[in-house]
């Protein structure tokens, strides 16, 4: 039984009342409540709700009786009448709820109306009382009105004390803290600071812990170095030198295992990233100053994975040069090991993955040849390892991994043949590895990846009803992963790129009501995702990316200044990025599509000046990008959209020659690459073909579209203004139509 801090005796600190459709925030309340730790500097002391206990725990959550009962069950009475204050966790779900309004009549009828506190975590309070906004409501009509003597509802009005956890108000951190200081009865603030100066306390205790591990393992370090020497100089001592400098070495390993590992977690979890950037930096140093020699298997084993942990670190960061520094040091064991066991799978499979991650820093950078280089050596490790493990879901899952980075490769030159027999590939063998093992998320994350980018060549090659039910099926897998463990961040960031993936591609059949939702969606999820880890370049890209896709469809629905802002923010990111990164290929590549989309729009707001300005920078980083990517058609498209735009301004600012020659350049942009069946590269051919006042030329390029089905608003727009007739194929609106509504199914063989 807990310690009361009123003096009474109740068995439970606190009874949390919800809605079922809530239960991962009462979830989430019940652990953070009963693992919470009163700040010792307030324990002991009295307040109006008594003396401050040490912890909060038991918390009182069971509803399970309910779902047989017409009324509140005993064992839920009992526990009311047991506890010393009501938690009431407010959504649209919980205002509706029979069950939370009894539970908060029968707590006011005890008398105890003063201990009812609400977290609001969805919905808006108070929201009946506005003309249509009722839905939203989330607060009971127990919770609004008061009760009289004999515990009935009045028509009085109440205002209950809550706390708000929702983004953009407190929060869950702060919200959590004022639901204890209401049930302490200690200021807000107070408490705060204390939360504070105990969070200052660690991180303060684990900076010094790492400066203590680094020093540590220095000392071990230098010491083991002078031990080996001393054995080659006194060879009667060789044996027992070599022992201890061995066991030395090992303690030092063990400390910088240590260091990337447990630490690591726990400097990412404070946010220390300066310190983590010194760990790995030593780390890294001491690595560098051992020999590859006179080590064994273990130790190498254990040296190569540290090193690759601190290449993901470093990738993660944004530092493609020191990830691929550390992934060659890696390599450079991996590959000795791997040579001197061939038939051992494990080993191959460690050198094939490192192999992989030095591809990754390569594509980043825009090298598509050495990138490829090391996914086919990687493929070739994993398929030799494959013929001494058959059906190895684990070696599977990672050679699927590796023929879709070679697959990304063939894409990125155009080969869309070869790539899309690449996904096809790895989209069989992920679906065989899910099949066997349905409840792997890991592998469920892959085949979600394979529907994705099978989804982007079926678009590249005209097909968009298959690529719209490829991109809904990889949503649907995210959605129900992310549903299922909304805590992962990592499920999170999934379901943002499907999310906005499939917008996008809604948006080339008109439908943009579909198209806006899932972008919108995608956007939150982006902004949620930077919020909670601000130093991890990757959320800001997608941030950016699809702050610049959402703008572009809010222009095209009519929302000029919603589309400003959107427009503003992807711009303002990818600035912030590529100042730190000059050289990332992805950032700039971003960078020139936002500022694209921002000259499109200060084109419809009539700024011109704006307009020219956004399109020339996109046209300088496009030049610069495909001086060392000229077979990238995705660059040249974006080349053709800049120079379709840059024409349209020169054409408003007079200057109909440079509008001209703005125009014949996108059509040959367009014209000279492999991407004739691509909607928008014939989109872009067909809106430079009426632009130069060429009907004709554009008509097969219409006809194509019209058997796609492909139509947005610009795109309409342009045909208005030439005076230009234009009706998409009934069949295609029939096969689209067939893609948007049909059941999803990820083990189904692709069209």
């Amino acid at each position: 039984m807990p310690e009361s801090s009123s003096g009474s005796s109740f068995t439970y600190r606190a009874f949390i009342s919800y809605s079922h459709r809530d239960k991962a925030w009462a979830d989430w309340l019940h652990r953070s409540l009963e693992t919470y730790r009163v700040p010792s500097r307030l324990v002991g002391k009295q307040t109006a709700a008594g003396v401050i206990p040490r912890r909060l725990n038991p918390i009182f959550r069971d509803r399970e009786e309910l779902s047989s009962s017409p009324e509140l069950g005993s064992k839920i009475n009992q526990a009311l009448a047991q506890s010393e204050n009501l938690i009431v966790l407010c959504s649209p779900a919980s205002a509706t709820s029979r069950w939370v309004n009894e539970e908060v009549l029968a707590y006011k009828r005890m008398g105890r109306a003063r201990h009812i506190f609400c977290l609001i975590v969805e919905g808006e309070p108070n929201a009946t009382d506005r003309p249509g906004r009722e839905a939203e409501e989330c607060f009971c009509p127990a919770l609004r009105f008061a009760t009289d003597t004999d515990g009935r509802p009045t028509n009085e009005r109440t205002e209950p004390i809550a706390a708000d956890a929702r983004e953009g108000k407190d929060g869950k951190a702060n919200a959590k803290l004022k639901l204890v200081a209401g049930m302490l009865g200690v200021g807000f603030d107070a408490l705060k600071q204390r939360e504070l100066q105990r969070r200052t306390r660690r991180m303060t205790a684990i900076a010094a812990l790492a400066l203590g591990v680094m020093a540590v393992t220095s000392v071990l370090a230098v010491y083991a170095l002078i031990s080996r020497h001393q054995a080659v100089i006194a060879q009667h001592q060789a044996v027992v030198a070599q022992q201890a400098a061995q066991r030395r070495q090992k303690q030092a390993e063990g400390l910088v295992n240590f260091m990337l590992g447990d630490l690591t977690g726990k400097l990412n979890e404070v946010h220390r990233l300066d310190i983590l950037q010194a760990v790995d930096n030593k780390a890294m140093a001491y690595f560098k100053s051992l020999p590859a020699t006179d080590v064994n298997d273990a130790a190498l084993e254990q040296r190569a994975k540290a090193l690759e942990a601190i290449g993901t670190v470093r990738m993660q960061q944004g530092q493609q040069v020191a990830a691929r520094q550390a992934f060659l040091a890696s390599t450079r064991i991996s590959s000795q090991l791997a040579a001197s066991a061939p038939m051992d799978a494990a080993r191959q499979m460690a050198y094939a993955n490192t192999l992989n991650f030095i591809g990754f820093t390569y594509w980043d950078e825009g090298n598509l040849e050495a990138a490829q280089q090391n996914f086919i050596l990687s493929q070739a490790s994993l398929l030799h390892a494959q013929k001494m493990t058959k059906g190895s879901p684990k070696l599977d899952s990672q050679l699927a991994t590796t023929i879709n980075n070679i697959g990304h490769v063939h894409e990125a030159r155009g080969n869309l043949n070869a790539a899309i027999a690449a996904y096809r590939s790895m989209l069989a063998l992920l679906q065989s590895v899910v099949s066997d093992q349905p409840k792997n998320m890991d592998w469920k994350n892959l085949l979600g990846n394979a529907w994705d980018d099978l989804g982007k060549v079926e678009l590249e090659q005209g097909h968009l009803d298959r690529a719209i039910t490829d991109y809904r099926t990889d949503q649907n897998l995210r959605e129900a992963m992310s549903a299922g463990d909304p805590a992962n961040h990592d499920e999170l960031n999934d379901l943002m790129v499907s999310d906005a993936i499939l917008g996008r591609t809604l948006a080339l059949y008109g439908d943009m009501q579909g198209a806006l939702r899932y972008t919108l969606s995608a956007v939150d999820i982006g902004k949620s995702l930077v919020k909670f880890e601000p130093a991890d370049t990757d959320n800001q890209d997608d941030l950016a990316l699809y702050s610049s896709q959402l703008g572009g469809l809010l222009r095209q629905t009519g929302q000029v200044t919603a589309a400003a802002v959107a427009d503003a923010e992807g711009v303002a990111i990818f600035s912030t990025l590529v100042s730190r990164d000059p050289k990332n290929s992805g950032w700039n590549r971003g960078f020139a599509q936002a500022r694209i989309e921002l000259a499109q729009l200060k084109l419809r707001q009539g700024d011109t000046g704006a307009a020219r300005s956004s399109v020339d920078d996109a046209l300088q980083l496009l030049e610069s990008l495909r001086r060392t990517n000229a077979s990238d058609p995705a660059l040249a498209l974006l080349a053709a959209q800049a120079n379709l735009i840059m024409g349209e301004i020169s054409a408003k600012q007079g200057d109909t020659a440079e509008a001209h020659k703005a125009w014949i350049d996108a059509r040959t942009a367009v014209a000279d690459k492999s991407i004739s069946n691509d909607p928008n590269a014939l989109a872009a051919v067909v809106r430079a073909c009426l632009l130069l006042d060429d009907t004709a030329a554009a008509r097969p390029s219409l006809a194509k579209l019209s058997a796609m089905g492909y139509r947005t608003p610009d795109f309409d727009a342009l045909l208005d203004a030439k005076h230009v007739t234009y009706t998409v194929d009934p069949r295609a609106t029939a096969r689209i139509n067939a893609a948007i509504n049909e059941p999803v199914n990820p083990l189904k063989k692709p069209l």
